[in-house]
């Protein structure tokens, strides 16, 4: 017989968020965004196949806001997945193991990550 009076785990009430934490949650959903991406790529790349018509249809599209949202929103997945990637690959190298080092290090992929998205929508 199973005992339905039991309590639940508490696991989600009872940690905080970490920085650590919260970039590799991030870093999945910008994986997931960037899949998304890919589809408003290939549609750029379609559009440019199927002639004027309907590149003029996905110019439309990018130049509204629902579509700017989206291509910026594309931009900063981008940019702090490779960033977020790179600390990785340090990682891998045994080095930034350290908890002083993995925060530091977690800041500056948010502070670059920012700072990349920026200089490449404003250069656009």
């Amino acid at each position: 017989m199973s005992n339905t009076n039991r309590p639940l785990s508490p696991h989600l009430s009872v940690y905080r968020p970490q920085l650590t934490s919260v970039l590799s949650i991030l870093h999945r959903i910008t994986g997931f965004g960037l899949a998304l991406g890919a589809l408003l790529v290939t549609w750029w790349l379609c559009a440019a196949m199927s002639g004027p018509r309907a590149f003029e249809c996905f110019q439309g599209f990018t130049h509204s806001i629902i579509g700017e949202l989206m291509l910026f929103c594309w931009i900063y997945a981008l940019s702090f997945h490779f960033m977020n990637g790179i600390r990785h690959l340090v990682w891998d190298t045994g080095r930034g193991l350290t908890l002083k080092s993995a925060y530091a290090g977690g800041w500056a992929v948010v502070v670059l990550s920012v700072v990349a998205t920026a200089v490449i929508w404003l250069a656009a």
